[in-house]
């Protein structure tokens, strides 16, 4: 179900995002102050692909400089993103198929939003590390 899932949301909206998301990146690696940022946008483009079977945690060792710089690209982009992601988001779900292609730009929110400091991880697999019983 997740394939046939991401291959619509791949046609409708993916690949136009992922698009996007890439161009963003590549003008942000050309400066080379806002590498950061670029780096993320990719990140971001791989994740807007293929949404269905990943998620966004949290990174607990980012530190000072990733808050610093989602404040920036809050205020130069994230806030600009995020309301494209809620505006597509509320589109997909007033029709009863586009639904979880709605809830797939609410997903998108979090990380257009405050990009750095986050890694995307399957679902299939725990935020935390695995501990080992010795």
């Amino acid at each position: 179900m997740r394939t046939l899932l991401n291959l619509i949301w791949l046609i409708f909206s993916g690949l136009w995002m992922a698009i996007g998301y890439a161009l963003a990146g590549l003008i942000c690696c050309v400066l080379i102050v806002t590498i950061p940022w670029g780096i993320a946008c990719f990140r971001i483009a791989a994740y807007v692909l293929w949404p269905f079977g990943y998620r966004v945690t949290d990174r607990p060792e980012a530190g000072l400089a990733s808050g610093l710089g989602n404040a920036v690209w809050l205020i130069f982009a994230g806030l600009w993103l995020t309301i494209a992601h809620l505006v597509l988001g509320v589109s997909f779900c007033l029709t009863i198929i586009g639904i979880p292609f709605g809830l797939a730009h609410f997903k998108l929110v979090p990380i257009s939003l405050l990009p750095l400091g986050r890694r995307i991880v399957p679902t299939s697999t725990h935020a935390y590390p695995s501990y080992r019983w010795a």
